[in-house]
Order: structure tokens, then C-alpha cells, then sequence
């Protein structure tokens, strides 16, 4: 019998990366750069937040003032990267990206804030990672933009004030209740990406498909987009995979049952789930009845992370009607047994309203 990726990778002691998750992957950098849209007229999806976006824009532009800051949070994957650039590129500005666990210290964004120029647009990634007292270096920053330092020690300390050029502060974040609220009422535009239609995604695929040189078939897009869980970096991830697929056994075209073909060998069903959501879904069902259970015990009990449950595994399997949380915990709905192959549950309208 074959072993499965999850049991090779804990059998030569490492973590294989899943195709379904929307994190990115250093691959997934390199591409991501000539996949991505560079204008709003580009961008696919959202269409609440384009809408808006343009008027913010427009606005801000007319006044020749920078944007108010935004901040972005939803599961990976779906965007917020791409549109800090394409808010950089709407306002003609430089664009400089950082990442919140590299700032360690107040004095690393104090060299961050004093080297912008006017109108930048300065995009903090994982901003819910910030450390407290460099976060309150950002409130002054983003309100009246002034960065105080301080200057000798002990007695002798005074606090000085360094005037900051306007610019425009971009977050993003996939956990936003960690973000603290008096950072978080900083931020006059918020905006929540959700995952994308599957209409969306086969526009995404055919459109990335254009650029990689990959011919596809719109029933090929179709079945990719159904499998892509909502995400497009998911969709780019998989379009890349079954092209591999597609070169070796049709010629480089992806069909529709090239693209089954391809998923099915990746273990990526027709939900989009792998190998370890089905895990979540059976341990839950076999071992706790179906819920109601905490997330740190079925992290413990399949040996996966709890940050990775609650942010990559969770969120989608809720959104498709397979999971639900309640007070008491996590609970698998009849849909999930369904799936799975399991009897449904007897209790499962009084687990559902637990």
C-alpha cells in the first residue's frame, strides 16, 4: 500500500507544503510577481471593495493628499498583498513592504518611518504581530504624523518630536481580533476580502493561464476553480501543477479530465480538501462523536498547529458547510459525514444548535 504525503513527510521528519493552503510558498512569490494585476481595472473579484477603493482613490487623488490608512484581513491567499501594490500604483507612489516579525525593535520602524517619502504607501504584513511597544510608536505616526523619540537616559531623558511626511500605512492581517483596538481605530478604511466565486477563479485561471503560455480548456478552468477553496493563490498553485500534468500526458493542453486526473493524484478533491482537512473532519467525527470539541485538542490529536487550524483549515470548511463553531467547540455538520462516507450523525440538529 502507498504512503500518503502526510505520512512521508513525518516519516523523514519534515513538514511537506500543502497545495491547498493559501501561504505562500517561495515558488509562489517568484510567480506571483508577473501573475499579479496592476491596476484596479486589472483586479478580479472583491467587487465591494474595488468599488469603494476607486472612490477613496479618486478622492484622495483630487485633494493631492495621501490615502487614508487601510488595513486588509481575511485568510491567505486572497489578495492583500496585490492590492496594497495596485493602491501604490493608483496613487503614482513608491510602495515599501515590510513584514511585522522582522521589526524587532522601536528603532527599526522609527528607520522605516523617517526614510519614507511623501505619499508613500508603507504595507505592514502580519500586522497582528507587531510588538506592543512598537505599536505604540505607529499610533502617533498614523494620527498626526509624528514620531516621538526619545533622547538620554535616566533624569536626563527628553522626549522629542520628528515631523513625518504624510503617507499612507496598508495592514494586512489574517487574524484580526488579535489586532488591538486602539491600533486597529487608526485605520479610516477597513475592508474584510472573503473567499472568491467560482465564476471569479475560472476568470483568474484563464487570465493567469494567458500570461504562463498554458493552454486550458474552460471545462479544465472549471474543474480547477472548483477545487481552488475560494483562493486564488490556491487556483495559480494548482494551474502549475497540472500543467506539469498536462505536458506529459496530453500535450500541454489542460482538459477537464486531465485536470480530475492531476487533482486526484495530488489528493485534492472535488470540496478542495486534502489530506489533512479530511483528517480534521474524520478525527472529529471518530474520535469525539462529532463535536462539540476545542480546537487545541484536535490540534493535539493530529499533531497539527493550532494557528494553522484556526487561520488555513477552519475558515474554509466552515464557509462550505462542513464545520461550525459553537460555544462548547467545534462540531462536524451532516454535510461533512456526507462527504466523508460516514453514517449521518443521529444527533445532528441538537449538535448543530449546541
Amino acid at each position: 500500500m502507498s504512503q500518503s504525503m502526510s505520512e512521508l513527510s513525518n516519516a523523514a521528519g519534515v513538514e511537506l507544503p500543502r497545495e491547498v493552503s493559501g501561504v505562500a510558498t517561495p515558488e509562489d512569490e517568484v510567480v506571483e510577481t508577473s501573475l499579479r494585476p496592476r491596476s484596479l481595472g486589472e483586479y478580479i473579484g472583491q467587487p465591494k471593495i474595488t468599488t469603494n477603493l476607486k472612490i477613496f482613490l479618486r478622492a484622495a487623488k483630487a485633494r493631492r493628499e495621501a490615502l487614508d490608512h487601510v488595513l486588509f484581513f481575511g485568510p491567505p491567499g486572497l489578495g492583500k498583498t496585490t492590492l496594497s501594490q495596485i493602491i501604490a500604483h493608483e496613487m503614482d507612489a513608491p510602495l515599501k513592504p515590510v513584514s511585522a516579525p522582522a521589526i524587532e525593535r522601536g528603532g527599526d520602524l522609527a528607520a522605516v518611518l523617517t526614510n519614507l517619502q511623501e505619499g508613500e504607501v508603507l504595507f505592514i504584513d502580519e500586522i497582528h504581530r507587531l510588538k506592543p511597544q512598537i505599536e505604540e510608536v505607529l499610533y502617533s505616526a498614523m494620527e498626526d504624523y509624528q514620531l516621538d523619540i526619545m533622547i538620554g537616559q535616566g533624569t536626563a531623558a527628553r522626549s522629542i518630536k520628528l515631523d513625518l511626511p504624510k503617507f499612507t500605512l496598508v495592514g494586512a492581517t489574517t487574524r484580526a481580533g488579535l489586532i488591538t483596538a486602539p491600533l486597529r481605530g487608526r485605520f479610516g478604511i477597513v475592508f474584510h476580502l472573503d473567499f472568491y466565486s467560482r465564476k471569479d477563479l475560472e476568470i483568474i485561471i484563464h487570465r493567469s493561464a494567458e500570461i504562463l503560455g498554458v493552454e486550458i480548456e474552460a471545462s479544465g478552468a472549471s474543474e480547477l476553480a472548483r477545487r481552488a477553496r475560494g483562493t486564488p493563490r490556491i487556483a495559480n498553485r494548482l494551474l502549475r501543477r497540472v500543467r506539469d500534468y498536462a505536458e506529459v500526458l496530453n500535450d500541454g493542453r489542460i482538459t477537464q479530465a486531465v485536470a480530475r486526473r492531476a487533482l486526484d493524484e495530488m489528493e485534492v478533491d472535488r470540496f478542495g480538501l486534502d489530506e489533512v482537512d479530511r483528517k480534521v473532519l474524520t478525527t472529529i467525527i471518530e474520535k469525539f462523536d462529532g463535536g462539540p470539541v476545542g480546537v487545541g485538542t484536535i490540534a493535539a490529536s493530529i499533531s497539527e498547529e493550532r494557528e494553522s487550524i484556526e487561520e488555513i483549515i477552519e475558515p474554509y470548511l466552515i464557509q462550505i458547510g462542513f464545520l461550525n463553531r459553537t460555544p462548547r467547540g467545534r462540531v462536524c455538520t451532516p454535510a461533512a459525514y456526507k462527504h466523508l462516507g460516514f453514517p449521518s450523525p443521529r444527533r445532528g440538529t441538537s449538535l448543530l444548535a449546541s
